[in-house]
């Protein structure tokens, strides 16, 4: 499997569409996957669009639960890398973040009291 490292700064707007999800390793027993540290694999969807561009889904795997992470949340990517893989004559790629995280929302314009003018 390749690894193709991103550049998360040109991808534009990314919007968490699926919130976070243990990811299964085993869907008989329900075995929850884990990374090498022994820390849950989550998946996370989320919509990537750039200025001009349709939007693109995308599953992305980050270990350990992304907190505060919702639908409809603007989200930062972290370590973005994409692997490509083959299954028969099935091939694609596949997302992994060293973190994803909420972007926070803007604070809100100061409303002006009367009187100025």
């Amino acid at each position: 499997m390749q690894s193709i490292p991103v550049d998360g700064t040109r991808l534009g707007t990314m919007t968490c569409i699926v919130a976070p999800e243990a990811r299964i390793a085993n869907r008989e027993t329900g075995e929850i996957r884990k990374d090498r540290d022994g820390q849950t694999v989550y998946t996370v969807g989320v919509a990537v669009r750039q200025d001009g561009r349709r939007a693109s889904i995308i599953e992305i795997s980050v270990s350990g639960e992304p907190v505060g992470v919702v639908e409809g949340m603007r989200v930062h990517v972290t370590g973005l890398t994409a692997f490509s893989w083959a299954m028969g004559d099935r091939h694609g790629l596949s997302f992994r973040a060293d973190a994803i995280t909420p972007v926070p929302a803007p604070a809100p314009a100061a409303s002006r009291k009367g009187g100025d003018a």
